[in-house]
């Protein structure tokens, strides 16, 4: 089971004052904001969000310019990153590397970016060793870059890593970073160490419990285990605590034990699977933020953290290669609307909403009473909705897991009319689909109303002729 994972920060007093700056200088709970949405709201209203719910920091997968624009003078302290297939050129080029910190960070002097985040769990097992060549000397390049640009002690480099790159037989204490990529570990953790830049980790309890049926269910949270774990008398109740330090024992033994931590991402998604629900996500992130508003960490580091939930918003359009669950982290659904009530410590009543959202008008493309199941044209139809829209609402024990036969063509006829602007020749799968003004929703399943934004209609446009074309072949094959 996957169940270690992080460290121990040992309590002398110059590590607890260093610690009470570190957490003096990021204070609060930071939040990540991915972009991967068919229509997503504007930045201007997601900025206006984060201030309206006290978030301070902010952590970006890329650096787009309009993001960057929104959160100017804004007070949010804000972590830019670097994609992971842009490692290769800034690890080949000094000179891409000064470019890219020029017009990522240089140009936006009046947006408070703290980290450079190089990469993204580039050394995740599924990658094959892809980036272990390049994710160092692109570090060390935008380091340079930063000195060059005179940001180097204002902004510092970092590298979101995934809770992989560790590993434990039993405790956290038989820690250790992963034997294939022990030493590249050693070298960027190092590099980081003498650039007093912090380590970034991912630590996901949700997926020790989507990869493993026999984990057992409460100890992925912060309450209810009732068998704990001793590590030396150090006692864990729960994988996150186990698992991050479990990491913090990794870099003892390789001579970093002092190495600030943050947690880049952690959170619990809604929908997608049967653990990923409202009630297993309040439970979570409410029991992490209940700890993390009470300054208290884990038993090798008992202190304050650093760390950001994950993530501010659900992204229709994320790669679900890991599971259906990837477009539902969000606290707050595709709309700016909160899921459900998490006290993040800075407003008694719980989440505050996205202002001003304007929606398309209430209308839903749904089957027709009158089609024919047996239709030949049901089952492409429904495959090409659902490849080029979100069904992952669909599917055992998730929010739409009890719809029948008809509930499920319709939601997928209605996914694919919504994601392409309601316009009239996205609900013409033929003979099978009718628009209508009553809300199909059912209970906990929600048929959603698309959001109007400004990219209304970029992203629909090719999916529109490309349903053209598929439903001409169709219709030429059933008449041949």
């Amino acid at each position: 089971m996957e169940l270690m994972g992080c460290g121990k920060l040992r309590g002398c007093l110059v590590l607890v004052l260093f610690g009470a700056l570190l957490v003096g200088l990021v204070s609060g709970i930071g939040i990540n904001w991915g972009t991967q949405l068919t229509h997503p709201l504007p930045a201007s209203t997601i900025v206006k969000m984060l201030k309206d719910n006290g978030i301070q920091k902010v952590k970006l997968f890329d650096a787009d310019p309009d993001i960057l624009n929104a959160l100017k003078k804004s007070g949010i302290q804000v972590m830019v990153g670097i994609p992971n297939d842009m490692l290769y050129t800034l690890a080949n080029s000094m000179q891409a590397a000064e470019k890219w910190v020029s017009k990522n960070v240089s140009a936006h002097v009046s947006v408070d970016i703290r980290y450079v985040a190089v990469g993204n769990e580039p050394f995740l097992s599924t990658y094959n060793g892809t980036f272990e060549a390049t994710t160092l000397p692109a570090l060390q390049n935008i380091q340079l870059a930063l000195v060059k640009a005179g940001l180097g002690n204002q902004v510092k480099v970092t590298c979101p890593l995934n809770a992989d790159v560790y590993q434990s037989a039993q405790v956290p204490s038989d820690g250790d970073f992963r034997q294939d990529i022990h030493d590249l570990m050693v070298q960027i953790v190092k590099f980081l160490s003498q650039n007093n830049a912090p380590f970034t980790v991912n630590i996901y309890p949700f997926i020790s419990l989507y990869s493993d049926p026999n984990f057992p269910v409460d100890y992925a949270f912060f309450n209810g285990f009732q068998s704990p774990i001793s590590d030396n008398g150090r006692i864990y109740d729960n994988v996150f605590d186990a698992n991050h330090d479990t990491l913090v024992w990794a870099l003892q033994k390789n001579g970093f034990g002092n190495m600030p931590i943050i947690v880049g991402e952690v959170g619990w998604p809604t929908d997608g699977d049967r653990n990923a629900n409202l009630q297993y996500a309040q439970r979570f992130n409410q029991g992490f933020m209940s700890r993390y508003i009470a300054g208290k960490g884990t038993p090798m580091r008992p202190g304050p953290m650093d760390a950001y939930l994950f993530s501010l918003i659900d992204e229709d359009f994320k790669s679900i290669q890991p599971g259906n669950f990837e477009r539902h982290w969000g606290l707050f659904y595709y709309d700016g609307q909160p899921k459900y009530q998490l006290n993040i410590g800075s407003r008694a009543n719980g989440l505050v909403a996205a202002t001003g959202v304007a929606y398309l008008p209430k209308k839903w493309c749904i089957l027709k009473t009158s089609a024919n199941l047996n239709s030949d044209q049901v089952a492409p139809s429904v495959s090409y909705a659902c490849q080029n829209a979100d069904c992952t609402s669909l599917g055992y024990q998730t929010s739409c897991g009890g719809l029948d036969i008809r509930g499920n063509i319709s939601y997928a006829f209605n996914s694919y009319f919504q994601v392409n602007d309601q316009i009239d020749s996205a609900c013409k799968f033929p003979g099978l689909s009718v628009v209508t003004d009553k809300d199909p929703s059912t209970g906990d399943c929600k048929f959603k109303i698309m959001i109007q934004t400004d990219s209304a209609g970029l992203h629909g446009n090719g999916r529109i002729w490309s349903l053209r074309i598929v439903l001409f072949v169709l219709l030429f094959f059933t008449l041949m």
